[in-house]
């Protein structure tokens, strides 16, 4: 009955993460259109916008009060976590704006491999031979692809490398915050967090959005706020290092 209970649990973080990988594809899919007419990271902060009026929206229809939502018992690690987040994705999209996107998104896939390595030291999570080898199979094809010493590396290719180590970071205090936080409290601190850090950085680069882009701005928050929604319930259910070869699925 116990296994059962905790195959069930895999089953449900497993799905979860899928489904937030799919959402995250679509996402960088739609930035890398949009790479050419604005900075990477105007496009991140206009993300953070579209993902806290999604956010609010939701909170208001659920009920959630903002007292409930912003207590915290591990502030600086909700402060820091959307740093991360916001790190890994300006990296990408910066990538995106001079690499295709299924390259930048294969050099990506190294985040697994830094969960992994990780979730050793921060989370004290036990790493069996298996997982190893679903991470080194994966990473084997990120070599093969990206050709260190070929044309193809260049510097370009570091930021979505970047990227990964930030991702990865981010998925580890994901996990962390999982233990003690609520699930609404996270995505409430995800969105601020993402949005201030964002703001730091905007000023420099700024450029005036049409209407299209605000439309767009709106929807990747949209499908961001349902995509973090995903992850942080499916590491409510499943390990970091369990669920990190997983993200090879955005290849497809």
């Amino acid at each position: 009955m116990r296994q059962l209970k905790k195959t069930q649990k895999f089953i449900k973080g497993v799905l979860f993460f899928l489904m937030a990988i799919f959402i995250i594809s679509i996402v960088d899919t739609i930035c890398k259109l949009f790479t050419k007419e604005l900075h990477p990271i105007q496009i991140v902060w206009g993300y953070f916008i579209g993902i806290n009026l999604t956010l609010w929206i939701f909170f208001f229809l659920k009920g959630e009060k903002l007292s409930k939502l912003k207590v915290t018992e591990r502030p600086i690690l909700q402060i820091l976590r959307p740093a991360f987040l916001v790190c890994s994705i300006s990296s990408l999209f910066v990538g995106l704006k001079y690499l295709p996107l299924a390259e930048a998104t294969a050099i990506g896939f190294v985040a697994p491999l830094f969960i992994t390595i990780f979730s050793i030291p921060i989370l004290k999570e036990k790493v069996g031979k298996h997982r190893w080898g679903a991470i080194l199979i994966g990473l084997t094809g990120v070599i093969i692809i990206i050709r260190p010493g070929g044309e193809f590396w260049q510097f370009a290719s570091i930021m979505p490398l970047l990227g990964a180590v930030f991702f990865a970071l981010f998925q580890i205090f994901t996990r962390l915050l999982s233990n003690t936080e609520k699930t609404y409290t996270t995505l409430f601190y995800t969105g601020l967090g993402g949005l201030g850090w964002s703001s730091l950085l905007v000023p420099f680069i700024w450029l005036t959005p049409s209407q299209i882009h605000i439309l767009v701005f709106l929807t990747i928050g949209a499908l961001g706020a349902l995509a973090h929604l995903c992850m942080i319930n499916a590491f409510d259910f499943a390990e970091a290092s369990l669920l990190a070869p997983y993200n090879y699925t955005k290849l497809i």
